[in-house]
């Protein structure tokens, strides 16, 4: 690092630095006092250790076989779109990356108008059965959070090791066939160590998802399950058990840290280039019989993990349930448009409700400065990580913490520090905006810092040798060369604070919420009104969504992964 380097470096880091210490370190030393406070010492009385083990149990159980079974419908999927060429392709290959990206309010919302007690499975066959009872249980079970879990994080698997897959240079593989391996001898000898950074990669992502996993987990276990980020929600709210939530956030951001650093510590490739191709392997039409077979079941599957629930949603928004007059009082369907009509109406006419195109701007605005914070800022990060200097390995891992952040424990943190003016505003809670940022942070760093370390250092000492400023090398180098990358990152950040619930529940104001926050708001109240204005505003976040799925494919450099 040369002397010019060193302060250049520090100058990088010292704005979102001192934006992590103030808003990210500053209310988890305060999660740190209300454990240990005396203050808070009425907290303990009723303490059992059942309060922490049990939740902490059903967090590792639920994330492992969620892990499981998501790398069991995954991996399949990532040979599928790494090695063959079929008809709607890119289209199957976008439409994987929405659930990544859909709010989890909008998946337990999906969930449940598919295999809920009125939802379209049971409904079907209570039909074909002329039965008086929904026959599938499966809502409020285990079931329905792997499942969901399935749906949230294939598309992970899909994208990391499918990338890894596509680049590995096929004549490993061929020369093993020649040498008189057999296909699976050659897969588990030669393809499968090549791929084994980049699976443990994915497969330690997927489980720090699961474990921290708090709006699926919410909406579609009941009462019965309880993971620590749910806990924390039921302390702190619930219960205003403030000591015990405090001790189960620091329980599970110790864990998740130590996932977060093993992830990142295992995914560095462990062989050398000649096990690559230059380029993505060329894409083959499937000739066998088998790879046909393979080809159409792994279609059809895919079909309907990531469309049967989001059709499911958008169809069930549309269609009214209405007592049927007949002798068995079952309830008819019928189409309207009345759920999302009353988007716009206060039929109650009570001065605490909130109407639902109110929390839909209230999320637009809090989208947009949550863009503006984490956009700046991920850049500058991104900058600074991709300088070669030794300031680097003393700062990164004070940015690398946060990462390891769950959602609720950031949303608590937040309501012990900033419960006060000026953060406290009833009109616009600022504190929304930031939580929404920091969440996405990670994602603009690690969307922009490969485009950083792209840009020819050739091309800015060329441009500064013809006399241009430093302000002129950023907008007429870096810029144009960054572009594609800061899109994507901010489409990220947008659909990121669209979506958020973790720490919006703990932070959104009554009158002001967010469209989450409404949603689990309208679908926990009684009513078939409150239901489908739920459904329909679920709806018109995953259009959202899906827009922001289409873009990011469409704007994204080919051979560009996103995680």
């Amino acid at each position: 690092m040369t002397k010019r380097s060193a302060p250049l470096t520090f100058a990088l880091w010292l704005i979102p630095l001192a934006f992590l210490a103030f808003f990210f370190y500053q209310p988890l030393i305060a999660i740190f006092r209300v454990v240990f406070s005396e203050r808070f010492s009425q907290g303990w009385a009723l303490f059992e250790w059942s309060q922490v083990i049990k939740p902490l149990r059903f967090s590792f159980l639920q994330a492992i076989l969620s892990t499981l079974l998501t790398l069991a419908v995954g991996l399949p999927a990532a040979w599928l779109f790494a090695r063959f060429e079929f008809p709607g392709r890119q289209t199957l290959r976008a439409v994987s990356l929405l659930p990544f990206i859909l709010p989890t309010v909008v998946v337990a919302a999906a969930f449940n108008t598919l295999i809920g007690p009125q939802g379209w499975i049971n409904r079907a066959l209570m039909a074909l059965f002329n039965l008086s009872a929904p026959p599938l249980k499966l809502f409020n079970s285990l079931s329905a959070i792997l499942l969901a879990h399935v749906f949230y994080n294939t598309s992970i698997i899909i994208r990391i090791v499918g990338a890894a897959w596509s680049r590995l240079n096929p004549r490993l593989e061929h020369a093993a066939r020649l040498l008189g391996a057999k296909p699976w001898q050659a897969f588990t000898k030669v393809t499968l160590p090549l791929l084994m950074p980049s699976l443990l990669s994915a497969s330690l992502l997927v489980f720090l998802f699961d474990f921290t996993s708090f709006g699926v987990v919410l909406m579609l276990g009941g009462p019965r399950f309880s993971t620590i980020e749910v806990e924390i929600y039921n302390q702190a709210m619930n219960r205003f058990n403030l000591p015990v939530a405090g001790l189960l956030s620091l329980i599970q951001l110790g864990i998740t840290l130590l996932v977060t650093l093993l992830q990142n510590r295992v995914n560095t490739p462990r062989y050398g280039k000649a096990a690559l191709n230059p380029e993505r392997s060329a894409l083959s039409r499937p000739a066998k019989p088998w790879q046909k077979t393979f080809v159409v079941l792994m279609v059809v599957c895919l079909i309907g993990l990531f469309a049967v629930p989001i059709f499911s949603l958008i169809t069930r928004s549309f269609v009214t349930l209405e007592a049927d007059r007949g002798q068995r009082g079952e309830a008819a369907l019928g189409f309207t448009l009345r759920y999302y009509r009353e988007l716009f109406h206060n039929r109650s006419g009570s001065i605490f409700y909130v109407p639902p195109i109110q929390a839909i701007r209230n999320s637009l605005v809090y989208s947009g400065v949550a863009i503006l914070i984490a956009g700046s800022l991920g850049t500058l990060s991104a900058y600074a990580m991709a300088r070669h200097a030794r300031l680097n390995r003393l700062l990164e891992p004070l940015f690398m913490l946060p990462l390891g952040a769950s959602a609720v424990t950031l949303g608590l943190g937040f309501l012990l520090v900033f419960n006060r003016a000026p953060w406290v505003n009833s009109s616009f809670p600022i504190m929304v905006p930031i939580a929404h940022s920091l969440i996405a942070l990670p994602f603009v760093v690690r969307t922009m810092l490969p485009a950083v370390r792209g840009i020819p250092v050739s091309l800015r000492e060329a441009s500064r040798s013809l006399g241009a400023n430093p302000l002129q090398v950023l907008l007429r180098v870096d810029l144009p060369i960054l572009l594609r990358n800061l899109l994507v990152s901010l489409v990220f950040v947008f659909t990121i604070s669209l979506g958020e619930f973790g720490a919006s529940s703990f932070l959104s104001n009554p009158h002001a919420p967010t469209i989450p926050v409404a949603i689990y708001r309208y679908i926990s109240q009684p009513g078939a009104l409150n239901y489908g204005q739920a459904l329909a505003m679920s709806s018109l976040l995953l259009l959202v969504c899906g827009l922001g799925s289409l873009l990011i494919e469409k704007i994204r450099l080919p051979g560009e992964e996103l995680f």
